[in-house]
């Protein structure tokens, strides 16, 4: 089954502490997993920032919107234990909680609410199934969806030099050839034999990388890769990077298995993620920090 989201563990989570025992979290997680049949691949499958589970994530802050509401508490590092407020609404035997749930309670309201008290405004997630982390995954995806959109749309508007010397550039910044000066050059024109650019793939300049870049709106066919093969063969070149503002055809991208030459194609969704991720025709805006609770430093062990 799916890992279920973090408002549906809340209630199993309340229910895995219902005989007022302090219980070690880890003990909760795996119980909540064996509950929900987790396969292994799911209990280890990892959240968008790839740093943590996502059950074991999803879990954690099922607990943390508990404690806000007092229906559970941390008695130590580690280790929770249901509240008199918990034991009280599983008598009542609710189908679910959650988020709307839980605003019944004074405490939840307060500590949902952003920026000022008086603030009347909705609570951050109240009708999201994700948590914060993966809200704000969620978001940067759409934004990113957006910008490179954009980026593609003023592509297109440029002329087929500008967008020539963006792809050395670009590949620059992805780490290829050492300086702009002596790593890439953008060799294209009228005669340019089905090349566009030439880069080192190292600063070392052990070896150079031949690009084929196209500014097009339609789709790029087999025969204009056999073409940039074909540049590639004449050079005696083993490696190249064919690039456009639109996309591959299947047959073209099956022009390029099992030949003598390494020629990796990328399309227009691929290049604005790439320049979005190198930081090429964009700016940061805003940065944000997510920050958590340091185990380490609260631990009275080493004192």
């Amino acid at each position: 089954m799916a890992i279920p989201d973090f408002q549906t563990l809340m209630l199993p989570v309340l229910r895995a502490l219902r005989d007022g025992k302090e219980r070690k979290n880890s003990d909760v997680i795996n119980s909540l997993a064996d509950e929900f049949s987790l396969t292994s691949e799911e209990r280890n499958a990892l959240n968008p920032s790839g740093r943590a589970r996502t059950f074991y994530n999803r879990v954690a802050w099922a607990q943390v919107y508990l404690r806000q509401a007092k229906l559970i508490e941390s008695t130590r590092r580690g280790y929770s234990k249901i509240t008199e407020r918990g034991k009280n609404e599983l008598k009542a035997k609710p189908e679910r909680i959650n988020i709307a749930y839980l605003m019944r309670f004074s405490e939840f309201k307060e500590s949902r609410k952003v920026g000022n008290k008086n603030d009347n405004s909705e609570p951050i997630g109240q009708s999201s199934e994700n948590t914060p982390e993966e809200l704000l995954k969620l978001g940067l995806q759409e934004i990113n969806k957006g910008l490179a959109t954009e980026l593609l749309n003023l592509i297109k508007s440029c002329s087929p030099e500008f967008f020539e010397h963006l792809v050395v550039q670009l590949l620059l910044k992805m780490g290829y050839g050492g300086s702009r000066e002596d790593a890439g050059r953008r060799i294209g024109g009228s005669g340019d034999g089905g090349v566009d650019g030439i880069i080192n793939e190292d600063k070392l300049g052990l070896d150079v990388i031949y690009i084929q870049a196209k500014k097009w709106e339609n789709v790029v066919g087999r025969p204009e890769i056999q073409k940039f093969i074909g540049a590639l063969h004449g050079r005696h070149a083993k490696k190249g990077v064919f690039i456009t503002t639109s996309y591959f055809s299947s047959e073209a991208r099956a022009s390029v298995e099992n030949i003598e030459s390494r020629v990796v194609l990328i399309d227009g969704e691929q290049l604005a993620q790439f320049m979005i991720d190198h930081n090429v025709g964009v700016s940061t805006v805003e940065t944000y920090e997510i920050k958590k609770i340091d185990s380490d430093f609260f631990s009275e062990e080493q004192y």
